[in-house]
């Protein structure tokens, strides 16, 4: 079986981790000190590198080089070849444990965890427990890990990756390290997805690839797996490149262009033509529940730029700048007060969406009612 694309190009050494430059410069600092922690919480949206990082930090602990190569050690990266970092890599290491908080989420889990962190490494200098999903752990489950995260074996790192970073207890996280793993600007993602597509052969279009890293909404592994998903398309269809089409086809969501058309017909109080867009992107069987988001959000970046102009370099991580011109123009043609009233009613319309059986209504009975 092929190897899924975002665990084939996952990072293999800190530099490789796109968009997290501090932490990632923190911790090679560490490691240049010898000064690696005992227990850290990774912390911030999914996809974002925070088990891969817990990983890395494995390697760096346990790679073989490095302890017996003191010029190597200073580089403060993991060298991908000994025994360990292989080891690491097919995560059949005896020396990494990785537990999944939302299924191993009890008492006993944990209490066999604190009996097996006595022993020492198998093969490595440390034994790293990688606690992923953490929020997901017990109130008891938490009581019988303090203690061992107060006073850890000298051989022990336990890295705790969390989404949820508000659902840990306040004793856990007053002993641990903490870095935020912030979500990734749609330019770096679709960067990363450019460089896979041209590894993998892959032939498709700069406003597909645009596509799929805003459907990421900020992940690597999200729209990575995307990714793959339209690759398939482009294996059926020989030579065909994949375009901005077939990708909203593939993916269920509409790109960036749709999202202004409609934006544009609803400031221009166009309801004929805004319900004329609606109905084309139920034909084709886009999300609209998706879109409906999409397009709220995209209205909320008009309103900012209209208020604050000084937001523009902000939206160009996640924007072109042609793209950033163009909500400038609605921005400048159009009225704040009304603008807060349509957004108003869209997140309205937004919210009966998702559990209507009926998901084109709302939308259609709010843009009736603002624009009518």
């Amino acid at each position: 079986m092929a190897q899924a694309l975002y665990r084939k190009y996952r990072p293999q050494k800190l530099e490789d981790v796109l968009g997290q430059d501090l932490n990632m410069q923190i911790l090679k600092n560490a490691a240049k000190a010898g000064r690696l922690g005992q227990a850290y919480i990774f912390y911030g949206a999914r996809g974002t590198g925070k088990t891969t990082t817990a990983r890395l930090i494995a390697k760096l602990l346990n790679c073989e080089k490095r302890r017996n190569d003191p010029k190597f050690a200073a580089l403060c990266e993991p060298c991908n070849e000994c025994r360990e970092c292989l080891a690491i890599d097919a995560q059949n290491s005896m020396d990494v444990i990785e537990i999944d908080a939302a299924s191993n989420r009890g008492i006993d889990e944990i209490r066999n965890l604190k009996e097996n962190i006595k022993a020492a490494p198998g093969g490595g200098a440390f034994k790293v427990y990688i606690i992923d999903e953490a929020h997901m752990l017990t109130g008891a489950a938490w009581n019988a890990l303090l203690k061992t995260l107060e006073e850890p074996p000298r051989h022990v790192v336990i890295i705790m990756a969390t989404t949820e970073y508000e659902k840990l207890p306040a004793t856990i996280i007053s002993r641990a390290q903490r870095f935020a793993f912030r979500k990734q600007a749609k330019a770096t993602i679709m960067e990363k997805l450019a460089a896979i597509a041209k590894a993998e052969k892959i032939k498709i279009d700069d406003g597909a690839l645009e596509l799929l890293a805003a459907a990421g909404e900020g992940s690597f592994r999200d729209a990575e797996s995307l990714l793959e998903q339209v690759s398939s398309f482009n294996k059926a269809a020989s030579s065909a490149s994949i375009t901005l089409d077939d990708a909203e086809r593939i993916t269920g969501r509409t790109g960036l262009r749709r999202v202004h058309e409609l934006a544009a017909l609803l400031l221009a109080r166009d309801a004929k033509g805004a319900l004329g867009v609606i109905a084309a992107l139920q034909d084709d069987g886009h999300n609209l529940v998706q879109f409906t988001r999409d397009l709220i959000h995209y209205l909320r970046k008009v309103l900012s730029l209209s208020v604050n102009p000084a937001l523009e370099p902000v939206f160009e991580k996640d924007l072109t700048r042609d793209e950033v011109t163009a909500i400038k123009q609605l921005g400048a043609a159009s009225d704040t007060a009304a603008l807060v009233k349509l957004i108003r009613a869209l997140i309205r319309a937004y919210a009966e969406m998702r559990y209507s059986p009926f998901a084109v209504v709302p939308l259609e009975v709010a843009i009736v009612e603002n624009l009518g």
